[in-house]
């Protein structure tokens, strides 16, 4: 069976790839998500994501999700602008559950707790047959444990749960130890690093590894006319060097109070400075190609740099208390994705108090006129990104080049795994 994508690319269903996903999934005693919706004649998704990242993550699963299911889809649930552009009418703006930290959330958890159960409300009423959280544990695993402690005490057979972007136990002392807990309240979840899912599998909650998201940006960009080489972007540096004649660049995310914050903050800056949206990903690309290197927080970012091929600085600063926690509760050396997958501090790294003017400054400039500096983290890129898409580890695949690539993106397969549970 051929069913076809957003991007008019014919995905075989039953290759070997997507039998691999299908064999991943767990048996759950229930009737199929497919045999359940074709009975109600629609397929009910709620979704909550609570951060940009994960808003960019559901807005292209709602969209494959659409391409492939041959029975109609309805959304519900939370999100931000990308989700809705394809559709959603968010239940309250997603921000007010963008909270990250500890002690940062402590101000907002009278609001975080009312979000909280507007949420399960809504979902109860919308009677999904899926219920996908993005990212953002701390509003999404207390969500999807409720709500399934509603439906035991109403009686009600469940919908199926699952999480995209499996939380990183690998970095914190007892980490693992906590995923046997989730399987009561997660059926299936979705892992975006290589050494995840086995993890989670091992410690009986189902797994499939999709690919890291950031990958995803290949593809768009490649709709686009953007200069793309399987995991490689070559944005319009000159031509946005032209159109906007300045050195200072910020790439700032879709989020209206990060927005804002920064807009406040480069107001009295003594040059003249152009906020990139992150809604757009050519710009932000075409930003990256105009630079010589970057300074980032570590996230998403960090791994969008390396598709670019962009030297860049990882810098982190969090409350006080947060930071002291993660200090004791941490139980790996680094931050950022690249230095944490490759086990290698390619990346500099400017952590805590550790994050001042006066280190990051020799860092960036160390960065700026040294090619070995600089020669390391652009060598590294391929390696690291070759890492995040599952084609890699899975025996019999297509052969590796930048079309078979491409179109196995992690939104597709997770959609296809969705589907097929």
């Amino acid at each position: 069976m051929f069913l076809r994508t957003v991007w008019n690319v014919k995905i075989d269903m039953n290759s070997r790839f997507f039998r691999v996903v299908k064999r991943s999934l767990s048996v759950l005693g229930r009737e199929s998500v497919r045999d359940l919706a074709s009975k109600d004649g629609e397929l009910r998704v709620f979704l909550v994501a609570g951060e940009v990242s994960g808003d960019i993550i559901a807005s292209r699963f709602m969209n494959s999700l659409e391409r492939l299911s041959p029975i109609p889809v309805r959304f519900a649930g939370v999100g931000g602008l990308m989700m809705s552009r394809q559709g959603l009418n968010s239940l309250f703006p997603m921000e007010d559950i963008a909270v990250m930290g500890i002690w940062e959330l402590l101000p907002h958890l009278s609001m975080f707790k009312l979000r909280l159960k507007e949420t399960i409300e809504s979902a109860l009423t919308f009677r999904p047959h899926v219920v996908l959280t993005v990212d953002s544990k701390g509003f999404s695993f207390r969500f999807l444990k409720k709500l399934r402690a509603r439906y035991g005490e109403q009686r009600l057979a469940s919908p199926q749960h699952f999480h995209y972007v499996a939380p990183s136990f690998w970095a914190w002392r007892g980490g693992e130890a906590r995923l046997k807990g989730l399987s009561e309240f997660v059926d299936h979840m979705f892992c975006i690093l290589p050494f995840e899912a086995e993890v989670c599998r091992s410690n009986g909650l189902a797994a499939t590894f999709v690919g890291h998201p950031t990958l995803e940006d290949a593809l768009e960009l490649k709709i686009n006319k953007c200069i793309v080489n399987e995991w490689k972007v070559q944005g319009d540096g000159e031509k946005f060097r032209k159109n906007y004649g300045i050195s200072s660049v910020i790439h700032v995310a879709p989020n209206m109070h990060v927005e804002e914050y920064i807009g406040k903050a480069v107001h009295e800056w003594p040059v003249s400075v152009v906020l990139v949206p992150g809604g757009s990903p050519c710009m932000r690309y075409n930003s990256f190609s105009a630079s010589r290197l970057a300074l980032c927080t570590s996230g998403t970012v960090a791994v969008e740099l390396q598709l670019a091929r962009l030297p860049c600085v990882v810098a982190y600063r969090a409350h006080l208390l947060t930071e002291w926690f993660i200090r004791y509760k941490a139980k790996i050396p680094y931050i950022s994705l690249p230095n944490i997958v490759l086990d290698s501090p390619i990346i500099p790294e400017a952590l805590f108090e550790a994050c001042t003017p006066s280190r990051l400054a020799p860092l960036l400039i160390d960065l700026m006129h040294d090619e070995r500096l600089r020669w390391k983290q652009v060598s590294a890129a391929e390696k690291f990104l070759n890492l995040l898409h599952p084609l890699d580890r899975i025996s019999g695949s297509p052969a590796r080049s930048g079309h078979n690539l491409l179109e196995y993106t992690p939104s597709m397969i997770a959609a296809s795994a969705v589907l097929n549970s």
